[in-house]
């Protein structure tokens, strides 16, 4: 039996487990993480307030556990970015989030690269991706010390190593999508080339060791938060696919062993690696999800999350939403994009907004749904969803509504970690298989769609001329 610590670093806020092999939560803690918004698009986090949620979340789970740890794991934000001093691991810079668009300037610079930046990385050129704030971050910070994504700091403080996982690495827009290794040239193209790059690690190995949350505990099983996520919700097989709804909304569908490319203004990027061998994912985001209702709640139009349900109207009477508050991803990539609220009238109330705002989120991820559809050449057949956000059986209505597939709510709010304490026991013990080593899982909640497919193309279409008229 294998007990595994796993933490989850996001956005705002970190969340620890305790779990054993049966998939059993033995010890849970979470500590807010506050992200900074700043004029011009910038978001920022402290790194020494994000080390400390880590440690603190992760001792606090593993005191209330009372279990004896055999290994810890991460997942982390995947594009968030940071500078630091190797020698003595101290920050240099405050982290700059994945949400951050200061880095337009570097990625409008290299536009006349965007193809070969998608053939060779599967990625869309764009500051969503890790190298482009590494870029911005050394023209406008600093050029002291090492640059490198959030996890290869927080696993440096535990264990002393530099490394990074394959996963993040391939979110880099810097790493080769085939060889999945470092990509020189495209180093070079970001003023990165002299950089002292993190060793990327395959998702089954084992980083190092730490002590940081009592006795000597192996450090391993590393990876992004929405592939862990991916991995949680038994998306094992080409054509699988999850949604999270968190901060952002992300799509993933698994794509199997191939390096497919997207033609459709998806991104691709491994999945994550095991016994050698990488298995590939396609994935689209929805930048503000939660961070709409944060909006909504800022506003005044509910009061918190669990108000959505009670406070959104039957129907919009014509109100459109486009939540894009922090621009647009695939297919659009259109950071210039700003949200917008069209079709009110003097009738319009509280209830007519929410119900727009949860319907234009649900409306990106239906588009996004249908992006991997196209790449796919065959339609979704369901999607498996996690997040705060499922708890509104309003959003998650509207969803299946819109994607006309049904909606399969994964029983725990726990995806993230809970994938990633799968990757560690296969790091702690490289005799088990990935399928034994995920938790099987029945869902909580199915969704069905309730309107007809008309219905759903015509509201579709309409919300689309919304999309036109931010851009």
């Amino acid at each position: 039996m294998t007990t595994v610590l796993s933490i989850d670093q996001g956005t705002s806020g970190t969340k620890a487990v305790v779990v054993d092999d049966a998939g059993k939560i033995l010890g849970l803690a979470e500590q807010p993480v506050r992200p900074h918004y700043l004029p011009g698009s910038g978001v920022e986090q402290d790194p020494q307030e994000l080390l400390d949620s880590v440690l603190q979340a992760g001792r606090a789970a593993v005191a209330q556990s009372g279990a004896l740890i055999d290994i810890v794991t991460i997942a982390n934000q995947g594009e968030t970015v940071l500078a630091w001093d190797p020698a003595t691991g101290k920050p240099l810079s405050n982290m700059i989030v994945w949400q951050d668009r200061r880095a337009e300037s570097v990625c409008a610079g290299l536009v006349d690269r965007k193809e070969d930046f998608a053939k060779r990385t599967g990625l869309v050129l764009d500051p969503y991706f890790s190298a482009p704030k590494q870029a911005w971050l050394r023209k406008n910070v600093t050029r002291e010390g090492v640059v490198t994504t959030s996890d290869s700091w927080l696993i440096h403080q535990l264990t002393g190593e530099f490394v990074t996982d394959v996963s993040t690495a391939s979110r880099s827009l810097t790493t080769s999508l085939d060889s999945t290794e470092w990509d020189r040239e495209l180093l070079d193209l970001f003023e990165l080339g002299d950089e002292q790059l993190p060793k990327i690690l395959p998702s089954d190995a084992i980083a190092g060791s730490t002590t940081a949350f009592g006795g000597i505990m192996a450090v391993g099983g590393l990876i992004v938060d929405q592939q862990a996520a991916l991995l949680a919700e038994n998306c094992l097989a080409p054509g699988e696919a999850k949604c999270t709804f968190g901060t952002g909304a992300f799509l993933l569908a698994n794509t199997g062993k191939g390096a497919l490319r997207s033609s459709a203004g998806l991104a691709a990027s491994v999945a994550w690696t095991v016994k050698d061998e990488p298995t590939y994912c396609f994935d689209g985001q929805v930048y503000t999800a939660a961070s709409a209702v944060r909006w909504l709640q800022q506003l005044g139009f509910i009061k918190a999350a669990p108000e959505l349900d009670i406070v959104a109207a039957k129907d919009s009477e014509g109100v459109f939403s486009v939540p894009a508050f922090a621009g647009l991803a695939a297919p659009w990539w259109s950071p210039e994009s700003k949200a917008s609220l069209t079709g009110m009238t003097l009738s319009t109330g509280p209830g007519h907004i929410v119900l727009a705002v949860l319907q234009g989120i649900a409306a990106q991820v239906a588009e996004l749904g249908g992006l991997v559809a196209s790449d796919i050449g065959r339609p979704l057949q369901r999607l498996r969803v996690d997040g705060g956000l499922t708890q509104s059986r309003v959003l998650m209505q509207a969803v299946a509504d819109l994607m006309q597939i049904g909606i399969d709510v994964y029983p725990s709010q726990h995806a993230t970690p809970l994938g990633a304490a799968a990757l560690a026991r296969v790091a702690l013990d490289p005799s088990r298989t990935l399928q034994d080593a995920v938790v099987p899982w029945s869902p909580s909640t199915v969704y069905e769609p309730k309107w007809s497919a008309d219905e759903a193309a015509e509201f579709r279409a309409r919300w689309s001329s919304a999309v036109e008229a931010t851009r």
